[in-house]
């Protein structure tokens, strides 16, 4: 293969990051589109995949669980384009806000190399005590990387 015949590399966003997801064939509804269900799927998909390389994960043991107990407050998506077929594609993830025991973060549901938006929306986050069920601070490694994620501001 020759260097003219390699693929241009993904540009990375200008903030946060771009993790590949896949769009199975039963990930479509009836019409062959992505079911609007499967788009706040495949984001947790790709939210997973970051945090798992930042070493914080469940693994079945809340006790254990540390910063991957947490729980969803709310959930926001708008949905810009159809997605027709399978493939891969791309979820663009960052935070808007890291509080103490919550926050929020972005997301993009796009092409693959990010430059096609198909939904877009905002998800909130609080970070749970697992004995009490009370919010909880998010520890000083979550924070770290967390912060390595935030939309510069304007």
């Amino acid at each position: 293969m020759t260097a003219e015949a390699l693929p241009a590399p993904v540009p990375a966003p200008a903030f946060g990051r771009l993790i590949p997801v896949t769009v199975h064939f039963d990930d479509l509804d009836a019409l062959g589109l992505l079911h609007n269900a499967r788009y706040p799927l495949k984001v947790e998909q790709a939210w997973t995949e970051l945090w798992q390389e930042h070493g914080i994960h469940f693994d079945g043991d809340w006790v254990a669980a540390g910063d991957a107990c947490n729980a969803v407050k709310e959930l926001r998506i708008g949905y810009e384009a159809p997605v027709t077929r399978t493939g891969t594609y791309a979820v663009h993830l960052w935070l808007e806000r890291l509080g103490n025991t919550g926050l929020t973060y972005g997301f993009r549901f796009c092409s693959q190399d990010g430059s096609v938006t198909y939904a877009r929306g905002t998800r909130v986050l609080v970070r749970l005590d697992f004995e009490t069920m009370r919010p909880a601070p998010w520890s000083d490694r979550f924070r770290a990387a967390g912060r390595e994620l935030l939309r510069p501001a304007g």
